[in-house]
């Protein structure tokens, strides 16, 4: 298999990063301890390469009917200079990927995707620009992306920039200069709940940036993992694809409801209203473990009540702020007792639900 390499490989090994393969790509998993690592974002501020996700150029005078069509959001509201969480659907309403998207021009769209669908997404998309003044640029090996999170972030990078970073609202972006390097885009975006930026920059600048950041001192920002990304994301209840979603779960069964807007035309549209008016088969939930039981719920793991199965875990992880174990999970079945007992180590474990998000961040 041909793993492939972020240009930030070196940097990583050379700090004594745990690689791993991830989605295809020889990615950090921590690099001193993923509860430090977690923690440092949540009170300080972290880094993380990032840039394995896939990202496209949508351009075109029918680039915004085009997305428009396949995805769930509403494209339209998005002006210049604004970003959107989305998501892209198959026939079936089934989630082909979650992806942001950028309006860098009027009919000019960066779309940042999951590395796993980046062929994927490629081929879907492409199906619907045949013939009609769209065009897609796959530009995921030319660009890196960064991801700085954490309450201190603002107040650690605004020296690098020009940009006022304190006036780019929340899922909004400046094009402009950071380390000397000019267009650069700088989002106020992110997956962590933390505050934080997001850096979209050329391979060939990234080490600059990289490097200028992280000498800014440890005492203020370190390196992260996709180990402490993961708990961090959990924490807040968002979704990784490939185990909250997938193509076999739709926006209404996941708890994505909020982005899928009915007044709009797009792909098997009857499909998510029919779900939304008379319900799901499944729907996604949450759920924590007591403090004193230190087993972390599994991706497969089986859910009953006191005598039937009910449903199957998704995601789980320790959270290092509440100090105990957290899930996400789909319940397949009604569960009158309100009572749920995870199945681990043929064990039978009580969990009890939680509202999302986990915790609540202060911004």
């Amino acid at each position: 298999m041909n793993i492939k390499r972020t240009t930030l490989y070196k940097n990583h090994v050379d700090l004594n990063a745990k690689m791993i393969n991830y989605s295809g790509f020889y990615m950090p998993l921590q690099y001193s301890s993923s509860i430090k690592e977690h923690i440092y974002v949540r009170n300080y501020s972290g880094i993380f390469d990032v840039s394995h996700m896939g990202k496209f150029i949508i351009q075109g005078s029918n680039a915004n009917n085009v997305i428009q069509y396949l995805t769930t959001n509403d494209i339209f509201k998005l002006k210049i200079g604004e970003a959107q969480y989305n998501c892209m659907i198959n026939d079936n309403g089934g989630i082909i990927d979650d992806l942001v998207i950028f309006r860098l021009k009027t009919n000019k769209l960066l779309l940042i995707v999951n590395a796993v669908n980046i062929e994927k997404n490629k081929n879907w998309i492409k199906k619907y620009i045949k013939k009609n003044g769209t065009e897609l640029i796959d530009i995921s090996q030319e660009y890196s992306l960064l991801s700085i999170q954490g309450p201190l972030s603002l107040y650690n990078i605004k020296k690098l920039t020009s940009i006022q970073l304190e006036k780019i609202p929340f899922y909004k972006f400046e094009i402009g200069e950071l380390c000397g390097i000019k267009n650069v885009i700088i989002s106020n975006t992110g997956y962590t709940g933390s505050i934080g930026f997001e850096i979209f920059v050329h391979n060939k600048y990234v080490d600059i940036i990289w490097n200028e950041i992280l000498n800014i001192g440890k005492e203020k920002i370190v390196p992260c993992g996709l180990s402490s990304r993961d708990s961090l994301r959990l924490e807040m209840g968002y979704r990784l694809y490939g185990n909250d979603i997938s193509e076999k779960t739709t926006p209404i069964e996941s708890g994505l409801s909020w982005i899928v807007k009915f007044k709009k035309q797009f792909i098997s549209k009857k499909i998510l209203i029919k779900q939304k008016e008379i319900g799901t088969y499944k729907r996604l939930s949450s759920f924590y473990l007591e403090k004193n039981i230190n087993i972390i719920p599994r991706k497969g793991n089986i859910l009953v009540d006191d005598n039937n199965k009910i449903g199957y875990v998704t995601s789980g992880n320790y959270s290092p702020i509440l100090k105990q174990c957290i899930g996400l999970c789909y319940l397949t079945k009604e569960n009158k007792n309100n009572k749920i007992y995870l199945i681990t180590r043929n064990k039978k474990i009580p969990i009890f639900k939680k509202k999302l998000p986990f915790i609540i961040i202060n911004k």
